[in-house]
């Protein structure tokens, strides 16, 4: 059984737990260490994460700190973990302390480098910018493999930059269910009489262009719409999110949501899922492939994204979803104000027309993402992976 070592920079992150399932399912034998961002670190299906410490959103000094901390004391906290046959270090902080945990361990073991996200303190001309890309490039030198989550990060970051030599795999952020059966929703009622449409807003709530955008949008839409925001406010990013949100006419908040449990009832009862994010316009932001995009897309809502970003080229690959040309509230106008049931209903139905693996991650995924590990740790079970995957 392969032996995966799985470092994460938040053990409180719940794409953290989702990749662990997707290992376990792979028939992956994962120990799991990293740092959290909250004092209540959530289960991982039976296993025991090794805590690293607590770090902060932004705190980017605390954080560089914590890990000089934890590189410091890693022999100790790794004295009982078997040596593992691959290391997975989720984002550029992991990789330094996994080249730390390979050099404890005494062996040559393969480093997989997972990045999800660009972090804008790597973009740019500023000896900030290069000093950080260097770190990267030094502590990736001898990665076995680079794991990311949407084409643009490797067209636009990876390659433009010359960042990385290793191989590349994409593992977009889909929903995982091992179920096997096709989970059943309700998809929203078009509005009757004077019922608004709703765009739903979920997951990771950091945009303040967004709330901004749609404030307006919806006050000049005169109640005919509604925006349902849900999940987790990046506070820091915003001047005051709950009083302002408290104030508007046309939007509502409506806290945390369990995922994926919750997800057909809160996809349920909008039509539209918001995908924008500007929180780092241009670069991140314009790079990624939200979990929102797959989320609400696997149950029903059609997707509304900016031009120019690799979510609009997605969605116009699959000529699904309506693409928003400019951040104005007008355009928005322009762009949803005349929408009818039958125009709603038809580009639904291309929603639903796409097959669930464009949404879905199962366990045949899980056990070939496993076996494409095992066939960079040399691991003697291969075999074995690719028979389950089959």
């Amino acid at each position: 059984m392969l032996h995966v070592l799985y470092l994460v920079h938040d053990l409180c992150d719940p794409a953290v737990g989702r990749r662990v399932s997707m290992l376990q399912a792979g028939r992956a034998h994962v120990t799991l260490a990293g740092f959290r961002r909250r004092e209540t670190v959530p289960g991982f299906g039976g296993i025991a994460p090794i805590d690293l410490g607590m770090t902060g959103d932004r705190a980017f000094g605390q954080r560089l700190v914590a890990v000089g901390k934890a590189a410091l004391s890693l022999g100790a906290k790794l004295k009982d973990v078997a040596r593992p046959d691959i290391i997975i270090a989720r984002n550029l902080e992991m990789l330094a302390l996994a080249n730390r945990a390979r050099a404890t361990f005494g062996a040559d073991i393969p480093i997989v480098y997972e990045c999800l996200d660009i972090h804008r303190l790597l973009l740019g001309q500023g000896g900030v910018a290069r000093v950080m890309r260097g770190a990267e490039r030094y502590l990736g030198r001898d990665a076995a493999l680079l794991l990311t989550s949407s084409p643009a990060f490797v067209r636009d970051y990876f390659e433009a930059y010359g960042q990385s030599r290793a191989p590349m795999l994409l593992l977009e952020n889909k929903m995982l269910d091992l179920s096997g059966v096709a989970q059943a929703y309700r998809p929203a009622l078009p509005p009757q009489g004077d019922e608004p449409w709703r765009i739903g807003w979920f997951g990771a709530l950091r945009c303040a262009k967004s709330l901004q955008l749609l404030s307006a949008f919806t006050r000049a839409m005169r109640g005919r719409f509604e925006v349902v925001l849900r999940g987790r406010p990046a506070y820091v990013e915003f001047v005051d999110f709950d009083g302002f949100v408290g104030a508007e006419p046309h939007m509502r908040f409506e806290g945390a949501y369990r995922n994926p449990d919750d997800l057909p009832a809160i996809y349920g009862e909008v039509h539209f899922s918001w995908t924008i994010d500007f929180f780092e316009e241009g670069m991140n932001s314009s790079w990624l492939l939200p979990n929102r995009l797959y989320e609400g897309c696997r149950f029903g809502a059609v997707p509304i994204a900016m031009k120019g970003t690799q979510t609009a080229r997605f969605l116009t690959e699959r000529r699904l979803g309506l693409l928003l040309d400019e951040p104005k509230a007008k355009t928005l106008v322009a762009l949803l104000g005349s929408i009818t049931a039958e125009d709603h209903a038809t580009l639904r139905a291309a929603v639903a027309a796409q097959g669930s693996d464009t949404w879905v991650c199962g366990a045949a995924e899980c056990c070939k993402l496993v076996e494409q590990l095992s066939q960079i740790a040399g691991d003697r079970h291969s075999n074995a992976f690719l028979e389950v995957a089959a």
